[in-house]
């Protein structure tokens, strides 16, 4: 999925994805897209760790993305994002999201969100569902 134009509107916005220090790769699928994150103080625990909260956000924010490819004359809006978090991730580590297209309706968009260390260990399994609407 090719995202680089949703990339550069990214880059000259401010919000929760540059805060927390997302960057949004294009996948030759059709069907994918991918995110990676740094775990830096922005976006981890007062203990060091990745903020499960953190995780949620990058999963909710990759889906948004993935929907706004499919759709860029409208809005993806999250209505559900649901996660398990398997394992802690440290400070100076990070994070690779994988986000899945499983369901593309007219109104509804289902993505299945992985994120990884970089040892290539699950982390996160997140569910996350799109409403779509029209613009403005």
């Amino acid at each position: 999925m090719n995202i680089d134009h949703i990339n550069e509107t990214l880059s000259r916005q401010e919000g929760l994805s540059k805060t927390l220090g997302m960057e949004f790769i294009s996948t030759p699928d059709d069907d994918t897209c991918m995110a990676r994150m740094r775990v830096n103080s922005c976006n981890r625990q007062p203990f060091g760790f990745l903020s499960g909260g953190a995780s949620l956000a990058l999963a909710e924010n990759l889906a948004g993305v993935g929907s706004l490819a499919l759709c860029p004359d409208k809005i993806g809006v999250g209505i559900n994002v649901s996660g398990s978090h398997m394992k802690a991730v440290l400070e100076g580590d990070t994070v690779t999201a994988t986000a899945r297209l499983l369901h593309k309706g007219r109104t509804l968009h289902q993505w299945h969100v992985e994120i990884r260390n970089e040892a290539g260990e699950l982390i996160s399994s997140v569910e996350v569902t799109n409403y779509i609407i029209p613009k403005g």
